[in-house]
């Protein structure tokens, strides 16, 4: 379950009801979860604690994905996939996964965002955008000038900004959504320790070292 309290149809506001019925049809998520593409939909629910959240969030999205943008929806979802599998995120992998097939990215390069870098599929402007991605998740923005150089061939500077920004948003909501344990990151923490059986040594470090001469 998430780790925030999940906000009832009854309990929203009209703008958010809006986006409720457009996502659930008449049922209340909370009492009946679950989405078109599969998911239980708590990411809404739980974002509707904060109407100003939510709102700043769909706008986000709209403007992600606005006919205005430099940045194709092609480029913009393969940083997004990778992004999402970069951060850790289940939830935003599995989506971006979905969202970057239908922006036209072919199969195969989906199945290879994971390991992009010892494919042969990506051409040199995948590859600069993929690069460019792990460095803004992986190494905290640390994007070294090679790196960018490799990028700047390829994209203007409206749509470097605009895949910027698009990456760190998503970064963010990667984050968020391990916090709070929301949609398909709703797992329990998995890096726990595993008891020894019993009786055994708890000196596991004297057990694997050689006697001191």
């Amino acid at each position: 379950m998430p780790r925030l309290r999940q906000v009832p149809r009854s309990e929203v506001t009209p703008e958010i009801g809006e986006m409720y019925q457009r996502l659930f049809g008449d049922r209340d998520p909370v009492a009946e979860p679950g989405t078109a593409t599969g998911t239980p939909g708590n990411w809404w629910t739980v974002f509707a604690l904060s109407p100003d959240i939510f709102a700043h969030c769909q706008a986000g999205f709209g403007m992600l994905s606005s006919k205005r943008r430099e940045l194709p929806p092609y480029l913009r979802e393969l940083g997004l996939t990778r992004a999402g599998f970069a951060a850790g995120s289940q939830f935003v992998f599995s989506q971006h996964s979905k969202a970057a097939r239908a922006a036209g990215i072919p199969e195969e390069k989906v199945a290879a965002i994971p390991a992009w870098t010892t494919s042969d599929v990506f051409d040199a402007r995948d590859r600069a955008v993929l690069a460019y991605t792990d460095e803004l998740v992986l190494a905290d923005g640390r994007v070294q000038d090679a790196t960018f150089d490799a990028l700047k061939e390829h994209l203007s500077d409206v749509a470097v900004l605009e895949l910027t920004y698009a990456v760190s948003t998503y970064r963010l909501h990667a984050t968020m959504c391990r916090a709070l344990r929301l949609e398909y990151d709703d797992v329990p923490e998995r890096v726990v320790e595993i008891a020894a059986p019993k009786g055994a040594s708890e000196d596991v470090m004297r057990a694997i070292s050689r006697p001191e001469q």
